[in-house]
């Protein structure tokens, strides 16, 4: 219900329903789209409220006599993305929790900086970010290999996992263009695991990064914001 919602939504497709507190919130959303909702809160603009389920924010007035799908909040004074931010915040992870084990982990000068990256490697944008990540200093970075694009990203991911150097197999591809040729039949039990997991964390789409502070950023973002991301969380 709610995908068949957001794909019919305009940017600001209002909705009737009934009139509710912010209990009853919660309630009249999950019988109205058939979901869990995960938090209901006021957004402190035009008496909104947030509601955030299944990945995705709604906004909804104070008698919930209609609400928002598919819409950006920005705040006219900072012209900041409320949305954007508020979902950062919503889909953060507890970073230490993350299956470290079944990342390629690559460490550069003293690695007291860490990120971790979900990648595909026929990702473009991926390809892209591994070029940058390679100019970082004093960092360590987790790549979990996260084949969603086709049956060639399986294959590649595999060869890659199966590598005497993982690492190295990795960057040969997306940094220098060098296609990995060696074997796939050791235990990639992790690459399928890094799948269910990416669901669980409705990852959608490659590069996605979480950072220190367990801040999620999807898509790949320049060099300098991840320098400053970096610097603030580690």
């Amino acid at each position: 219900m709610i995908k068949k919602l957001l794909a019919l939504a305009l940017p600001l497709a209002f909705v009737v329903v009934a009139h509710a507190d912010e209990t009853e919130v919660r309630k009249a959303m999950e019988a109205k789209l058939g979901a869990k909702v995960e938090s209901v809160t006021k957004s402190g603009y035009l008496g909104l409220y947030e509601v955030y389920m299944e990945g995705n924010i709604f906004y909804t007035d104070e008698k919930m006599t209609a609400f928002i799908a598919g819409g950006q909040l920005i705040d006219a004074k900072t012209m900041k993305n409320t949305t954007e931010e508020r979902m950062r915040k919503l889909t953060a992870i507890k970073f230490s929790e993350l299956p470290f084990e079944r990342a390629i982990k690559q460490v550069r000068g003293n690695g007291k900086r860490v990120l971790a990256t979900f990648e595909d490697p026929n990702c473009g944008y991926c390809k892209r970010l591994a070029k940058d990540l390679q100019r970082l200093e004093n960092v360590t970075v987790y790549t979990f290999l996260l084949p969603i694009l086709s049956e060639d990203s399986l294959k590649k991911s595999r060869q890659i996992w199966c590598a005497s150097d993982r690492a190295k197999s990795w960057n040969d591809w997306m940094v220098e263009g060098k296609a990995p040729t060696g074997k796939e039949d050791c235990n990639t039990a992790a690459i399928d695991k890094n799948r269910d997991f990416g669901r669980k964390l409705n990852i959608s789409g490659t590069p996605t990064i979480f950072f220190a502070d367990g801040e999620r950023v999807p898509g790949a973002i320049s060099l300098d914001r991840i320098e400053q991301k970096l610097s603030a969380t580690n």
